[in-house]
């Protein structure tokens, strides 16, 4: 039997269901594609942030994209509203093959961790919420080394943490630019294609990939049990 990797796992919409949030977005912006809107904009202002040397924790800048695109579109956001949203965002329910996936890793002899861009209060609160915290050894944030993902900082906090290699962690995520991350970073990863989420055609590619967590986990068990 191959050795086992640390398997690590992004949080938002890859363990929660994301989706959850979208009635909430739809009443205040009159527009069901509005929660997929502030996503891509949260990435990718995370990301730019972070390329640009700038930390900001990752509510807040969801915070300010929330209120960049009710700019642009004259709508205000009440404090209802953003309690509600905050209240959401804390509370989201686990993808429903997530919790007995999770456990078929640790059965199988994986050890599971955590690595979100979330705060880890906030982190932790959504998982305890979904049922599923005992289920992680450990929980890691972005936050700890103040880079968010895809940065090879993010990966690399992880490693130094628990003390072990790049090459002995699999990440398992549902977006391409986390997997191509740690890709880049020397680790293994797993694509969850979640809706609305699949491979990119450039750039490193994650070595397994599959349509949710109890297909992923089937997979690498079969991959590190039959000898890699």
């Amino acid at each position: 039997m191959a050795t086992l990797p640390l398997i690590v796992f992004d949080v938002n919409e890859t363990l929660l269901d994301l989706d959850t949030m979208e009635p909430v977005f739809a009443r205040i912006f009159k527009d069901d594609s509005a929660m997929r809107l502030w996503f891509a904009n949260l990435i990718m202002y995370s990301a730019s942030l972070t390329v640009a040397g700038c930390y900001v924790p990752f509510t807040d800048i969801g915070a300010a994209v929330m209120k960049m695109l009710a700019d642009t579109r004259s709508i205000r956001i009440d404090e209802s509203d953003k309690k509600e949203l905050t209240e959401k965002f804390s509370t989201m329910p686990p993808h429903k093959e997530v919790p007995a996936a999770l456990r078929k890793l640790r059965a199988a002899g994986f050890r599971l961790f955590t690595l979100t861009d979330n705060l880890l209060e906030v982190q932790t609160r959504q998982l305890t919420n979904g049922g599923i915290v005992d289920l992680f050894e450990r929980r890691f944030s972005a936050d700890g080394v103040k880079h968010h993902k895809p940065s090879r900082q993010a990966y690399g906090y992880v490693e130094k943490e628990l003390g072990v290699p790049a090459s002995q962690f699999c990440l398992i995520a549902c977006h391409t630019w986390d997997t191509l991350g740690a890709v880049a970073a020397g680790w293994e990863a797993a694509l969850i294609k979640r809706p609305g989420n699949d491979l990119l055609g450039v750039g490193p590619q994650p070595q397994v990939v599959g349509d949710n967590l109890d297909d992923v986990a089937d997979q690498l068990i079969h991959r590190y049990k039959a000898g890699g």
